[in-house]
């Protein structure tokens, strides 16, 4: 049974870190915001609530995130644990979350915050270049193109995602220590955080949070 939140920064690799280990333990990667994303191609009525709250420029209520994940939780691919990518955000989710799980006979194994420095995080995302055309992805110092500008599989000229422009990363990186960074003194004080550190090479990291799993349960 393996029920963990993963924390950290954009572009600290969370998503790539939660993958593995859904693969390795065999249980879901739960994101919250895949599942809002779903609910509003559906056109349920909690989608086209949350679409009308989105368009509008507002965040979708607390009360609304955590019954997204209590109704995900009750599938059975969640029987045997699973990862939380994205939830919590902020304190008072992470109370409520507590809140629900406990009613529901339930509680959080471990939480792991993967931290990578600021300035490698732009320098990690603000280096991404992705072909539009094929899909291919590159980085100009760590896998860079061997057609320079233009994609090395259709010769189509390469482009900076908006997600990844220095100053649209530093204002993510802003709202996350705002915000997000706290829940880690939150999940130490209840004994469950443990502190891996972020590397440039995959393997590496993906050994830190083994053994950060390892010590955790």
């Amino acid at each position: 049974m393996l029920r963990l939140i993963l924390l950290g920064a954009p572009g600290a690799g969370k998503g790539t870190q939660a993958d593995i280990i859904s693969k390795n333990y065999g249980i879901p990667q739960i994101s919250t915001g895949v599942i809002l994303r779903e609910e509003i191609a559906k056109g349920s009525e909690l989608g086209n609530r949350v679409k009308s709250i989105i368009e509008a420029g507002n965040l979708v209520p607390d009360e609304d995130v955590v019954a997204i994940v209590r109704e995900r939780l009750k599938n059975d691919d969640c029987k045997n644990g699973y990862i939380l990518d994205g939830f919590p955000r902020t304190i008072p989710q992470a109370e409520a979350l507590d809140k629900m799980l406990s009613e529901l006979g339930s509680k959080i194994d471990a939480v792991i915050s993967i931290e990578v420095d600021d300035e490698d995080i732009i320098k990690r995302m603000s280096g991404r270049r992705v072909c539009k055309k094929c899909g291919a992805s590159y980085h100009v110092e760590y896998n860079p193109s061997p057609a320079d500008e233009n994609c090395g599989n259709c010769g189509e000229t390469l482009t900076i995602r908006e997600d990844d422009d220095p100053a649209v990363v530093a204002d993510r990186l802003k709202v996350y220590h705002e915000k997000t960074a706290p829940l880690k003194e939150f999940y130490k004080n209840q004994g469950k955080l443990r502190v891996v550190q972020g590397c440039e090479k995959l393997e590496d990291t993906t050994s830190n949070v083994n053994k950060a799993l390892r010590e955790a349960l």
